[in-house]
């Protein structure tokens, strides 16, 4: 459960396709003048990622990686089709995406409009590719994780649009120079979101593990100094003890 959590917070915050690592930048600068429109396509950004991280993760699981046909006999075991992952990937994206599209067009064709070309072109999102590519690169172990890391991945790339949309609304009523008007002022706030959202770069990176650790190097670096003086004072108390008795000796055998 600790497990999912710190994936879902980490790709959300730290790990933002926008802020971390500028994916999907071009639908994110286009589709981001109002914020129904952001709102759309956000959610329809999480939900081919949710489908289509889970299943490409199959797809590599039992299909493109090395070995992984074992399951159709022992003659296969040394087959490796993981040349492959680019073909695949883009071919079960596209087809999620033709599957939101008509999904979009017959129950909001408002939305459908106002998405325009983009909407289909969210075949092509490198942040929808980026996913099942990250997901492929950092090993996830199961089919949860994978779901967990879709769908923690698509709220952060909605997260991202829909907060420069707002703000691009806002700005519409502000006194921005001429020359940053438009684009300008746009690459401006993009930078300064991802500068803050570097601040959430220390969560969950295991800082308590190293306090733990320092406190225990503290601990054994302060043994030495604790213990060998309380022996040293034994020591030169017994040794005290013996010259006295010695010199009561000496002076009663006077």
């Amino acid at each position: 459960m600790l497990e999912h959590v710190e994936l879902f917070f980490k790709s959300i915050f730290i790990d933002n396709m926008v802020f971390a690592v500028f994916l999907g930048m071009c639908s994110y600068l286009a589709v981001s003048k109002k914020v129904a429109t952001a709102v759309g396509l956000g959610a329809a950004v999480i939900f081919v990622l949710a489908v289509t991280v889970p299943m490409n993760w199959l797809l590599d699981k039992y299909l493109l990686q090395d070995g992984a046909l074992v399951w159709l006999g022992p003659e296969y075991a040394d087959y490796n089709l993981s040349f492959l992952s680019f073909i695949l990937f883009i071919a079960t994206i596209a087809t999620m995406v033709q599957l939101v599209e008509i999904v979009v067009e017959k129950f909001s064709p408002s939305l459908y409009n106002s998405l325009g070309i983009f909407l289909p072109l969210i075949a092509v999102n490198c942040a929808i590719l980026g996913g099942s590519l990250f997901m492929q690169a950092r090993e996830i172990e199961t089919l949860g994780l994978a779901f967990n890391y879709g769908i923690s991945s698509g709220i952060g790339w909605f997260l991202a649009i829909l907060a420069i949309a707002a703000i691009r609304e806002k700005i519409r009523y502000s006194n921005v120079p001429a020359p940053l008007r438009g684009l300008g002022i746009t690459f401006i706030i993009t930078g300064l979101m991802g500068i803050g959202f570097q601040s959430f770069g220390g969560m969950l990176t295991g800082g308590g593990e190293e306090t733990e650790e320092s406190t225990e190097q503290v601990n054994q670096s302060l043994e030495p100094e604790v213990v060998v003086p309380v022996l040293e004072e034994e020591v030169v108390e017994k040794n005290t003890e013996i010259d006295e008795k010695d010199i009561s000796y000496n002076d009663v055998k006077k």
